[in-house]
């Protein structure tokens, strides 16, 4: 059953207008409503309530601080990414590399409708969305920001680098990179240490969350583009990264790397044990000695090497290779070993 809601009314008194429905209601954009919570807090705690509320929306540190707050122990919060390999089973995973898992950019009817939709995307987020959630940066100046970042992708961070590149402070980069990441745009893998005598590297790794956007900053239209760009191996790691962590879904996850030279592309926790995930670009990966330390400083129960070939096979006893169609095993894979 459908209710029609007087707007007008709703927003004069969202109590009243909301505490006679039953069943499941579903509020979206409430960004755009942030005083909301405090009316949900009352009605999610009427003796015998029969309603229960879907909120949708855009999320940002505020509203979540916001949601702790008023509904602390009363809310779930789910994380609703883009599309990934086990939810595009229609298509090769190189399409959803290419376009990234926006919806209507994945499913575009050609590269160009797509990479129109995602530079539509980007002007937009700068443009409306981040002023929405009370963020009042420029968008020119988050834009050029943004895009170098997109150069940046897979690299340490570097405030000092990136300040002086834009004519900005270090506090200033560092407050942008943050906007950016708490909302899901970007993410910052932080560094794992071990106390160990080796110097580690401190500073996490940026990534651009999601592969099409990457592209887009980039202005990558599509795959052959891709292939002939010094970025490749970059957009590969950071396409893989997210991929495993939509599946495995970690508390967290880290990466490991020395001054020495020696790393680790991904650390993950699960069930008491430690793996490590390495993410190569090449039809047949070689073991290096990186991986070697790595599993012996690290104490790693066992490593995953993700290719983009199509057979699985174990390169050592402790060390497997695995292709990225097969990402949807690994949570089974890691289980069945532990």
């Amino acid at each position: 059953m459908k209710i029609r809601i007087d707007i007008p009314r709703y927003q004069a008194n969202p109590e009243l207008v909301l505490g006679d429905i039953e069943g499941l209601i579903v509020i979206d954009e409430v960004q755009q409503r942030p005083e909301l919570f405090e009316a949900l807090r009352v009605l999610v705690d009427r003796p015998r309530a029969t309603a229960r509320f879907l909120v949708l929306g855009s999320v940002s540190a505020r509203i979540l601080r916001d949601v702790s707050e008023s509904l602390a122990g009363r809310v779930e919060i789910v994380e609703l990414t883009p599309f990934d390999i086990p939810e595009t089973t229609d298509g090769p995973w190189r399409r959803l590399w290419s376009r990234g898992g926006f919806p209507r950019s994945y499913l575009a009817g050609s590269d160009e409708d797509s990479v129109a939709w995602r530079d539509n995307f980007i002007r937009t987020f700068l443009e409306r969305d981040l002023p929405q959630l009370g963020i009042a940066i420029p968008s020119t100046a988050m834009r050029r920001f943004w895009t170098m970042l997109a150069h940046y992708h897979g690299q340490t961070w570097n405030a000092s680098e990136l300040a002086r590149s834009l004519g900005v402070s270090d506090k200033t980069v560092r407050a942008w990179l943050d906007v950016l990441t708490s909302a899901y745009m970007v993410r910052q893998l932080q560094p794992w240490h071990e106390n160990l005598r080796k110097r580690q590297v401190k500073s996490p790794r940026v990534y651009i969350r999601d592969s099409g956007l990457l592209h887009a900053l980039l202005d990558l239209p599509d795959e052959r583009t891709l292939m002939g760009h010094p970025k490749l191996g970059a957009s590969w790691e950071g396409f893989v990264i997210e991929q495993v962590l939509h599946v495995l879904d970690p508390a967290k996850a880290f990466f490991w790397s020395t001054h020495a030279g020696a790393e680790l592309d991904l650390l993950v926790h699960r069930h008491g044990r430690r793996w490590g995930i390495e993410v190569k670009f090449s039809e047949a990966p070689r073991i290096t000695r990186s991986m070697h330390v790595a599993m012996d400083d690290l104490g790693l129960d066992g490593l995953l090497i993700v290719y983009p070939g199509t057979r699985p096979y174990r390169a050592q006893e402790d060390i497997s290779v695995v292709p990225i169609s097969d990402l949807p095993r690994i949570p089974e894979m890691l289980d069945a070993v532990s």
